[in-house]
């Protein structure tokens, strides 16, 4: 059967969108530091040809695949989260060692794990549906496999990709419809747990209070936010036009990675930023669309679980980007530098796309 096709071409759009836009946010920094200004956009270009491949075969493999080996699946995910913190087999980069380095290349394994995981949750879920009514006995050993690859993802230490995965479960779990007085438990938890992770690490309580004023520190924990605003400000309707951004020269930190919505802005304008949001919106929409109307217990929490990990990535890149959280260090999904985040990205959409090839419309 016929798959999700506005699904498949919004998610290749927005990809090929991202890479245009990572050559003009990036050529001046690639210029200056590599002597290539199409260093990054041909990084990210080989990247885009193999997941639209990887995207399309994915979408040909069968979803029940995923059921039957979560459990290889999950230990595989387990095995990678600890090797990369072995000094000599895991590379540090920006202050954490959450990569395997192959030359110019690297791979994040907490990306994997969020595919990993939401299979895993899904298969778990589905399976134990009848004991959600007695919520400990099913809400707690998920929820212990959670914390486990939350706590080796602090290791490295990755903040951010691990409250994407958090959150995402956490919502996941919540809509099979067990008892919610679970969950304000949790978030109490969880609100503590967060207070207690900012406060043994300086530097995270150095991006709280640059966040609440980054005019504090407007050189140090602040400048990221304070040129962030810069680009967005300006923009107005239509923006400075492509090519033409003012912040990608050496103001803006590495824009083409976590902060490449603000040159878009600047760019592109109110415009650029109603199109490109809108085309997340879409993507999303569908994604919804198709778990909503899956029979199939695990395939519909498989493409729940799967569509809150990318909707929650892009929120919290948003938030970030427009001065509304600290500074995460979260990639925007399909546009933002980083093999490994487009990789698995594309890798959630093929997998969802198989589900859609039972109740496309």
């Amino acid at each position: 059967m016929k798959k999700d096709n506005i699904l498949y071409f919004t998610t290749i759009i927005l990809a090929i969108f991202g890479s245009i836009m990572i050559y003009s946010s990036s050529y001046v920094w690639a210029s200056y530091k590599f002597g290539n200004a199409f260093k990054y956009v041909i990084n990210q270009g080989i990247f885009l040809i193999v997941g639209v491949v990887l995207m399309s075969l994915i979408s040909r493999i069968k979803y029940k695949f995923y059921k039957d080996k979560a459990n290889i699946l999950l230990l595989g995910c387990f095995i990678l989260l600890v090797l990369v913190l072995i000094p000599g087999i895991g590379v540090v980069r920006n202050g954490s060692r959450s990569w395997f380095g192959f030359g110019s290349f690297g791979l994040q394994p907490s990306e994997l794990s969020k595919i990993g995981l939401v299979i895993f949750t899904a298969r778990y879920l589905s399976k134990n549906d009848k004991e959600k009514k007695v919520t400990k006995n099913f809400v707690l050993p998920i929820l212990g496999i959670i914390i486990l690859f939350f706590g080796l993802i602090m290791l490295e230490p990755d903040f951010g990709t691990g409250m994407i995965i958090v959150c995402a479960l956490i919502v996941l779990i919540f809509i099979t419809g067990t008892n919610l007085s679970i969950f304000v438990k949790l978030g109490m938890v969880g609100l503590i747990s967060i207070i207690a992770l900012i406060i043994i690490a300086p530097y995270r309580l150095k991006r709280i209070t640059s966040f609440l004023n980054p005019w504090s520190d407007p050189l140090g924990s602040g400048f990221q936010i304070i040129q962030s605003l810069y680009a967005i400000g300006p923009g107005g309707l239509l923006g400075y036009g492509f090519l033409n951004s003012r912040q990608k020269h050496f103001y803006l930190p590495e824009p083409q990675t976590d902060f490449i919505f603000s040159i878009i802005s600047e760019e592109f304008g109110f415009l650029g930023i109603f199109i490109v949001t809108s085309l997340f919106l879409l993507i999303f929409y569908r994604c919804i669309k198709i778990a909503i109307e899956t029979e199939d217990l695990f395939a519909k929490y498989l493409v729940f679980g799967l569509s809150f990990m990318l909707i929650f990535q892009t929120l919290l890149n948003l938030m970030v980007v427009v001065g509304m959280i600290p500074v995460t260090g979260v990639t925007l999904p399909f546009i933002s530098y980083g093999g490994s985040s487009l990789l698995v990205s594309m890798t959630m959409v093929g997998i969802i796309l198989n589900v859609s090839r039972k109740n496309v419309h």
